[in-house]
Parts: C-alpha cells; sequence; structure tokens
C-alpha cells in the first residue's frame, strides 16, 4: 500500500492562520489494486488509526466482475456497500429483491458469523462504480446475530449535497440499523462548489476517498485516494475543482478497543475472535453439505 505521511505546515505567520481554520490531512494514500477492486485500507495498516473504521474498498469496472465474488465468510464487523456509479441488483431471502443505484445501501452485520457474496448481482448498467467498508462492531455486537438491510436511494435522506449513509447529520437520521457514534455520508459537489463538513461533538476520527473528480482540502485529493484528517473535532472544507466530485466522508468517535485480526474477521479481543471463527467454520461446513444436497443453490446468496 502507497501510503504518505503529510508532511507538516510551515510556521510563518500566514500558514500558522491556515492551520487556525484547515484540518490538515495526516495520511493518504492510492492503495494497492486487486483487478477492478483497489484496497485503500486494511485493518492491519490505517485501520489502527481510524477505528471503528478499519477496511475501505474503492471498486470499479464491468459490472460482471460481481459474477465472480465467491462465497466468503466475516465475523465481528459490519460491510457496508454503497453504489457511486451504475447499479446492482440485490435478492434476499427476508428483504427480497431491488436495485441499489447512486446513494443505495447495502448493510450487513456479520456479527458472530455469516457466510455470503451472491446477494449483489448485475443491474442494469454497463459499468459500476463504488465503496465496501468495513466497521469494527464493539463488544455487544461482535458476536451477535446477522442483521442485513438492502436500501435503495430513494429512502437513503439527503442534507445539501450529502447522502446520509451511516449516522445523523444536521438532525438528519440514516435508516441504516448501525452502531452510534459514527457518520458515513456520500457527496457530491458540482464544480466549483464548496461544502464544510462540521464534525460532531466527539467525532475524532474524519477521512475521505474521492472516486470521482478532485477535491481541495485545502490540499487537493485526487480521484482513487484516501485521506486521513489529523485527530481532533475540526471542521473541515472542501471544495470541488474543474468538474464533479463524488466521494464519501466518515467520522466517528475512538473505538477503545484493540483489533484482534482474523483473515475475515475483526474482533475486539482473541477470545471474541476464537468463537467468531469457530461459527464462521461450523456455517462453512453447513453451507458445503448444503450445496451437496439435490436442489442444493449454489447462487444461496446469505448463509448463516
Amino acid at each position: 500500500m502507497n501510503v504518505q505521511l503529510q508532511p507538516p505546515i510551515a510556521t510563518d505567520p500566514r500558514s500558522a492562520r491556515e492551520a487556525e481554520t484547515h484540518r490538515a490531512i495526516s495520511y493518504r494514500t492510492t492503495g494497492s489494486g486487486h483487478g477492478a477492486i483497489v484496497r485503500l485500507m486494511s485493518p492491519g495498516d490505517l485501520g489502527h488509526l481510524i477505528k471503528p473504521f478499519v477496511f475501505l474498498d474503492l471498486f470499479e469496472g464491468e459490472s460482471s466482475f460481481i459474477n465472480g465474488m465467491p462465497m466468503h465468510p466475516h465475523s465481528g464487523i459490519a460491510t457496508v456497500t454503497v453504489i457511486t456509479e451504475g447499479n446492482l441488483r440485490f435478492e434476499d431471502a427476508d428483504s427480497g429483491t431491488g436495485m441499489i443505484d447512486y446513494g443505495g445501501v447495502e448493510w450487513m452485520r456479520a456479527g458472530g458469523g455469516v457466510w455470503h457474496g451472491k446477494e449483489m448481482s448485475v443491474g442494469t448498467s454497463k459499468r459500476i462504480q463504488g465503496f465496501q467498508l468495513w466497521i469494527a462492531l464493539p463488544p455487544t455486537l461482535e458476536n451477535a446475530s446477522v442483521d442485513s438491510q438492502y436500501l435503495e436511494s430513494s429512502v437513503m435522506p439527503e442534507v445539501g449535497p450529502a447522502r446520509v449513509i451511516l449516522g445523523a447529520y444536521q438532525s438528519v437520521q440514516s435508516p441504516v440499523r448501525a452502531p452510534a457514534g459514527m457518520n458515513y455520508l456520500l457527496v457530491t459537489l458540482r464544480a466549483g462548489e464548496s461544502w464544510t463538513y462540521i464534525p460532531p461533538n466527539g467525532h475524532e476520527s474524519l477521512w475521505l476517498s474521492v472516486s470521482r473528480g478532485t477535491l481541495s482540502a485545502p490540499r487537493l485529493v485526487n480521484a482513487g485516494e484516501m485521506a486521513i484528517f489529523e485527530p481532533g473535532n475540526g471542521a473541515v472544507t472542501l471544495k470541488a475543482l474543474n468538474k464533479d466530485a463524488v466521494f464519501v466522508i466518515g467520522s466517528a468517535e475512538p473505538h477503545p478497543y484493540d483489533l484482534a485480526l482474523g483473515n475475515y474477521s475483526v474482533h475486539t479481543n482473541p477470545q471474541a475472535l476464537r468463537a467468531g471463527e469457530a461459527k464462521i467454520a461450523e456455517i462453512g461446513v453447513r453451507l458445503r453439505e448444503h450445496l451437496k444436497k439435490p436442489g442444493g443453490s449454489a447462487g444461496v446468496p446469505v448463509f448463516k
């Protein structure tokens, strides 16, 4: 992963005044590519800095790449998928079927364990772009039952140029059943437009990632980059430059727990990790048995 420590701001009087009004960028990265997916953050690197946000992928390419996603397990986390261009179709036994496009959300709280990977499929668009984010869950939820939501863009609330994906902003509450203490917004700024994000009290972590266009923050953040701001509670003013900019931005209260890491799991301690990995191993056995049965569907979306 290509991570850069932001150079310190000079200490001349003019720069000192700017430092009082602009929250500095501490780290930035363009991640590492894996076909249609760019991994911008993992729990073993930048996730330690801005937890509960611990993982971020930017995906972009022919929509058909989604068909190659294998079934895989998770425990201890929630995954949040948002679409920034194109659309995907969802299919779930409890939620039915529908289409997720710009601003639509798939939320899956893996909790104590789940296998998934086939709940999303090609929609009507040839190309697709979006982000998948992992949230580290608190002890009360890290080994809890699975909770999934598929929310079309029409039900996601807006505040100015922002869709409120998680949390609450300016008294507007997201319908996603996420833990309290974090915000996650999807924002589109028109060319030349400025917008100021004011984190709620206690939200010391702040980061953003751009999928299209270029932002002034006031340092430039380009498409495909993730930027992490210095800890604190200060606001950040963002401006789209020569063309429209699409980006996600997250802020949160500190996650006061260590990250116990497995291959597909993130927990708060080794004991919870062992319980989660044991559960996903047991589910995996049942999944393989299910697929061997006559009529067992290889396209089962979620197995828990």
